[in-house]
């Protein structure tokens, strides 16, 4: 859906929602089947690509989905664009169970492993006076440049930026930025180490 069609769309509430719900059923928050029948239309995937059978592929025509060449998506994953692009680089893996929500942007040769969140988006909750899950929800992009890897049991928040070639440890909870070449743990997630070029070595930072 391109950007003069939000906009049209936006203009006439009404007619907003009853395409959204002709496309998602607003019990199972997921396309309807008989527009995931046609996904093969509007989902972009790339030479050597794969996408096991048992993922979830909530992949509404609202924003992009991309899956790069050579990458992967793991069993029992979960992969959603309702609220923002999705795009996975070429040569990168997402690993059994994770949970990524769009707005995405992952690079190339990055590892996902299991049990992975990556989530775009907040609930808003401001308004105490209406339920949370009828105040809609808000979204900032995450990006995952090239060559990361993350471990097991990870959540990434949104709005969070991590740089080339860092790594991300199993069961961190990643509420910051982190610049490239770094190592970052915990919960919250705090660096740890970072690569000297000047050295040419692993830097283990003070605490």
């Amino acid at each position: 859906m391109n950007l003069n069609t939000k906009k049209t769309m936006n203009k006439y509430p009404l007619l907003k929602r009853i395409i959204y719900n002709f496309i998602m059923s607003s019990v199972k928050t997921r396309p309807n089947w008989w527009i995931r029948i046609f996904s093969f239309i509007y989902i972009h995937r790339g030479k050597g690509s794969v996408i096991y059978s048992s993922v979830r592929k909530d992949i509404p025509p609202f924003y992009r989905f991309s899956l790069g060449r050579y990458s992967v998506v793991e069993s029992f994953s979960c992969i959603n664009n309702a609220v923002g692009d999705l795009i996975i680089g070429d040569y990168s893996r997402i690993g059994i169970g994770n949970t990524i929500i769009g707005p995405v942007n992952i690079g190339n040769h990055v590892n996902i492993a299991q049990n992975v969140v990556v989530t775009g988006i907040n609930h808003n909750f401001l308004d105490v006076n209406n339920n949370i899950d009828q105040q809609g929800v808000s979204t900032s992009q995450i990006t995952i440049e090239d060559d990361v890897w993350i471990g097991a049991n990870a959540v990434i928040l949104a709005g969070v930026n991590i740089g080339k070639h860092s790594i991300v440890g199993a069961g961190s909870v990643v509420t910051k930025d982190i610049p490239p070449y770094s190592i970052s743990v915990g919960n919250p997630s705090r660096i740890i180490k970072h690569y000297d070029f000047t050295l040419k070595e692993w830097v283990l930072l003070n605490e």
